[in-house]
C-alpha cells in the first residue's frame, strides 16, 4: 500500500496562556469546505491581532471551515480595579443628601456598606481598557504558535487515517476491475453465440434482408457492448489515485474530479454490462467508488 501523505480538513486544538497581565484561551477547529473559509472570534480592541492572526492561519491551513477563537480575562492585581475619586466623591454627595432628606422626614436610613458604594456607577474603574495593546498582541501571538502546530499536527493525523481507508478502497477497485476483466473475457463467447444466433434468425425471418448490412449493424453493437476502453481507463485511475496519495500537497480537489471520473466509468461499465456477472461486479465497484467519495470529501 502507498505511504498516503494525506490531510484531513477536520481539526481541533486548544491552549491556554499567559501574559501582558492577562490570561486567554485560544481554540481552534476545523470542518469540510469547499475552500479555506476563515472565521476569527477575537476582541477588536487588541490593535493589529486579528490581521496576523487570519495571516497565520492562512498559511498553516489550505482548505477548510476554519473557526478560530479567544476568551480573553485581565488578571486579578493591584491595577484591577482602581478608585475613580471624583466618581466617588460624588456618590458620597449624593448619599449625603439623600441622608439628610430623610432625617428631615423623620426617616432612618441604614447606614451603606463599602461593598455597597462600590457598586455604584462611576466609583471605580475597571482595567478592561488597555493603553497599548502591542505586548499583548504580541504575547498572544507567540502563543498561537504552537497551537496552529498542534492543530496541523492534528489535521495530519486524521490524514494518515483517512489515507489508509483510501488506500484499502483503491486496492478494492483494483481487484473488482481485474474481476471485471475476467468477467469481460468469459463472456465474449457466450455474446459471439447469441449473435451469431441472431444473425441466423434475422435472415431466416427477411428474405430480403441484406446479409452485410445484418452483420454490420451486429458488429456495430459488439463495438458498443466492448468494455475494454472502460476497464483500462479504470485501471488508470487506480494508478493516479496512487500518485495522489503519495503527494505532500493539497489534493482533495484532484481527488473530488478523480472519483467523478471512476463513476463515470463504472456507471458505463455497468450500462454496457450484457451480463449477470459483469453487472455484479459493476455494481459492486460503483458502492466502493461512492464509498471512497465520502472518505475523499475530508482531505484537504
Amino acid at each position: 500500500m502507498v505511504n498516503a501523505k494525506l490531510t484531513s480538513m477536520t481539526g481541533f486544538a486548544s491552549r491556554r496562556g499567559q501574559g501582558a497581565g492577562c490570561s486567554w484561551t485560544w481554540e481552534i477547529r476545523s470542518v469540510n469546505g469547499k475552500g479555506l473559509d476563515l472565521r476569527l472570534r477575537l476582541p477588536d480592541w487588541i490593535d493589529g491581532l486579528e490581521s496576523a492572526a487570519r495571516a497565520a492561519v492562512a498559511a498553516a491551513a489550505r482548505r477548510g471551515n476554519i473557526t478560530l477563537a479567544l476568551k480573553l480575562a485581565r488578571d486579578a492585581g493591584e491595577d484591577a480595579m482602581r478608585i475613580n475619586a471624583a466618581g466617588l466623591g460624588a456618590v458620597l454627595a449624593a448619599l449625603a443628601a439623600v441622608r439628610a432628606a430623610a432625617e428631615a422626614q423623620g426617616i432612618a436610613l441604614a447606614e451603606p456598606t463599602a461593598v455597597d458604594i462600590l457598586a455604584q456607577r462611576g466609583v471605580t474603574d475597571q482595567a478592561g481598557e488597555i493603553e497599548d495593546t502591542g505586548p499583548l498582541r504580541r504575547a498572544l501571538l507567540a502563543d498561537l504558535k504552537p497551537l496552529l502546530a498542534e492543530f496541523v499536527a492534528a489535521r495530519a493525523t486524521e490524514g494518515r487515517e483517512l489515507g489508509k481507508l483510501i488506500g484499502a478502497q483503491i486496492e478494492r477497485v483494483e481487484m473488482l476491475t481485474c474481476d471485471a476483466k475476467t468477467a469481460a473475457e468469459a463472456r465474449r463467447p457466450l455474446m459471439e453465440r447469441a449473435l451469431t444466433e441472431n444473425l441466423a434468425r434475422i435472415l431466416a425471418g427477411a428474405a430480403e434482408a441484406d446479409p452485410a448490412r445484418v452483420a454490420q449493424e451486429l458488429a456495430l453493437l459488439v463495438v458498443k457492448a466492448d468494455v475494454t476502453e472502460e476497464l483500462d481507463r479504470l485501471s488508470a485511475h487506480v494508478i493516479a489515485a496512487r500518485g495522489l496519495l503519495a503527494e505532500n500537497a493539497a489534493v482533495g480537489r484532484k481527488f473530488d474530479f478523480l472519483m467523478q471520473e471512476f463513476m463515470r466509468e463504472a456507471n458505463t461499465l455497468c450500462s454496457k454490462s450484457g451480463n449477470a456477472d459483469l453487472t455484479r461486479i459493476g455494481l459492486d465497484l460503483k458502492t466502493v467508488i461512492d464509498q471512497m467519495r465520502e472518505q475523499v470529501q475530508n482531505v484537504e
